[in-house]
């Protein structure tokens, strides 16, 4: 690792809420891209509002950002995390052929989960619109099968799966770097380069899988990932993008 990216600044907090809830705090004076991360969060939150588990040793972030493209790109910067996160379990492990993206937001390490995340659109203040991107990582431990939802691929950790022991502090220069590469990429070159290097990491492209919005379950061959960032299955009814769903294997 080369060191700290210089054009983004980092509170660490030994206990708070919510990371994304510090984010939204802190938004209207913020002066240049931000890392919060806490070393306990009291009432974390995953995606719909879910409760995120976040023991004692896990890795718990929120980048707060300052997004200055149309919103329809912006949340495409879940991808970029996604892609940053990938990279970074790879620096500290030394493990790339252990680690997958599954869609829209989560990392798989020998097929479970050990990362998530969590884009929330913060508003506008004084003009300017802020986005926070939730991070959580299960660096030490894991949720036991039963605090998930049935059928959802089980948690696992980074030690239990690879014996590196890594600190919330290590793990966040890790990351950090890597966002930022990927970052200048993205505002660079657009999404399309993050599109290519996201479907190399892709768990499960070309294979049978499960999207669930509401009530709905449509099953298909994952194809691609579109250029809007939806999921493309092709189904008996056809091929279908799909913007938002539970992806299940």
């Amino acid at each position: 690792m080369s060191g700290w990216p210089v054009e983004y600044a980092r509170r660490v907090l030994s206990t708070v809420d919510s990371t994304n809830a510090e984010a939204a705090r802190i938004a209207p004076d913020m002066l240049q891209p931000t890392w919060i991360l806490a070393l306990q969060q009291t009432a974390g939150r995953g995606r719909r509002g879910r409760p995120w588990n976040d023991p004692p040793g896990n890795f718990a972030a929120t980048l707060v950002l300052h997004p200055t493209e149309a919103p329809h790109l912006t949340a495409l910067r879940s991808f970029v995390a996604a892609l940053a996160l990938h990279d970074a379990f790879v620096t500290v492990s030394g493990r790339p052929e252990a680690f997958a993206l599954k869609w829209p937001n989560d990392v798989l390490l020998n097929g479970g989960k050990v990362a998530g995340i969590l884009l929330e659109s913060l508003g506008t203040f004084r003009g300017a619109s802020y986005l926070a991107i939730g991070i959580g990582v299960n660096l030490m431990s894991a949720p036991s099968a039963e605090q998930v939802e049935a059928r959802a691929v089980g948690p696992v950790s980074l030690l239990s799966e690879t014996g590196a022991q890594v600190t919330p502090e290590e793990f966040l220069e890790a990351l950090a770097e890597s966002y930022a590469s990927y970052e200048a990429q993205f505002k660079t070159y657009g999404f399309e380069a993050i599109r290519q290097a996201w479907l190399r990491r892709a768990a499960k492209l070309g294979e049978v899988i499960t999207a669930r919005t509401g009530n709905t379950e449509r099953t298909g061959t994952f194809e691609t990932l579109d250029e809007h960032g939806n999921l493309v299955l092709r189904t008996a009814q056809g091929r279908e993008a799909i913007p938002a769903a539970d992806v299940f294997f």
